[in-house]
């Protein structure tokens, strides 16, 4: 049995790292592979982009789109996933569904901002769920197998009509 001290990588596996700049007998001495003078020889260069002054080509392509600060990010599961998770014996369909037990099951990683139950595939099962939102086609399909659907989603309150 090897001991910890004796623990070594096996020949030839590894190489030793280039000592740059040791004298001309190394191969790697004087400019130390760097080339001759210019800015690139020297330490901290930060020329990525630079183009010699000509305009560069990230600043010459037009902007597009917007991206919402406040938008929401959501976790989505599928009906297909739900069932394939019951059938695999992680979610106990008889027992209330919400994001935290999704992620105890595997179904999801992180809650986000909500979980949005999308109505890919079938369901057979019936469940009881708690999710912000749904999908019309999700919430048919939960329907139909016999089950309860929930949604924590705040509805925007009608615009009431001006008389």
């Amino acid at each position: 049995m090897t001991k910890l001290n004796e623990l070594a990588p096996r020949e030839g596996s590894t190489k030793g790292r280039m000592r740059v700049g040791r004298g001309p007998g190394s191969g790697k001495g004087k400019t130390a592979g760097r080339g001759v003078k210019g800015q690139k020889a020297r330490s901290g260069v930060a020329i990525a982009g630079f183009e010699g002054g000509q305009m560069p080509l990230h600043m010459r392509m037009p902007k597009r789109g917007f991206n919402n600060p406040f938008a929401l990010k959501f976790a989505e599961v599928n009906l297909w996933r739900l069932e394939q998770a019951i059938e695999a014996g992680k979610l106990d369909a008889k027992a209330a569904i919400d994001a935290e037990v999704l992620i105890a099951a595997g179904v999801i990683r992180r809650k986000l901002d909500g979980v949005k139950l999308l109505g890919k595939g079938e369901l057979t099962t019936k469940l009881n769920l708690t999710v912000y939102s749904a999908t019309a086609t999700a919430r048919a399909a939960v329907e139909k197998a016999g089950g309860t659907l929930t949604t924590t989603k705040k509805e925007a309150p009608a615009a009431e009509a001006e008389a």
